[in-house]
């Protein structure tokens, strides 16, 4: 009982962050639903701007791919069926249901925050029709990349954390240094799939 307890406790306590994540960052950017620029949010999308390089520019347009649903849904199916030769079902289904969930965490918030995007400078891609905030590719890419580095074996897991980091922070770096989020999108969509994915984690593993 004391073991299922604890399990409860940290599933539950990292579903709240996720929720807090998405709740702050909704309330800080569009406090009574009339949503503005924050100085720092301002200052962010400035600085990307005035380092813009046209090398940096096409990496960045084609970095910002690996957010996409696009991409990720192949990857996940593809993983999955390669995760069950060696795994349970559960835990083979868990990198697709982690980037399921986040998809639906995203655009539900999305519909309920209605923040319109950054139009500081010219985007450098089109500009998505959906709302701004959180950044869904930001949250597709960490639940996905974040997900599937925790299901590795523990002599693998630094490196493929690492990996699995160094993609996550650069697909959100590139929605903002491609003028279509604001950090503040970026950074709630970050904490919100950390929350989501390590209580998917939990609620998976057999000891507390």
């Amino acid at each position: 009982m004391h073991m299922l307890t604890g399990k409860v406790t940290r599933v539950a306590s990292c579903w709240i962050l996720a929720a807090m994540a998405v709740w702050t960052g909704a309330t800080v950017a569009c406090p009574d639903g009339l949503c503005y620029t924050p100085v720092l949010d301002r200052q962010l999308l400035d600085a990307t701007f005035a380092a813009q390089m046209p090398w940096l520019n096409s990496a960045m347009k084609f970095v910002t791919w690996l957010g996409s649903m696009v991409v990720l849904v192949p990857a996940a199916l593809l993983l999955t069926l390669l995760l069950m030769r060696f795994f349970p079902l559960a835990n083979a289904l868990r990198p697709a249901l982690a980037l399921g969930g986040a998809w639906l965490i995203a655009h539900a918030a999305k519909l309920a925050v209605a923040r319109p995007r950054p139009d500081l400078h010219a985007a450098l891609i089109e500009i998505p029709a959906d709302a701004s905030f959180p950044s869904a590719h930001t949250m597709q890419v960490c639940a996905f990349a974040l997900s599937s580095a925790l299901i590795a074996h523990r002599q693998y897991r630094a490196p493929a954390l690492t990996l699995a980091l160094i993609v996550i922070l650069t697909v959100a770096f590139s929605r903002v240094y491609l003028q279509v989020h604001f950090p503040s999108d970026v950074l709630a969509g970050l904490l919100a799939a950390t929350g989501w994915v390590l209580g998917l984690h939990f609620l998976g593993r057999k000891s507390p």
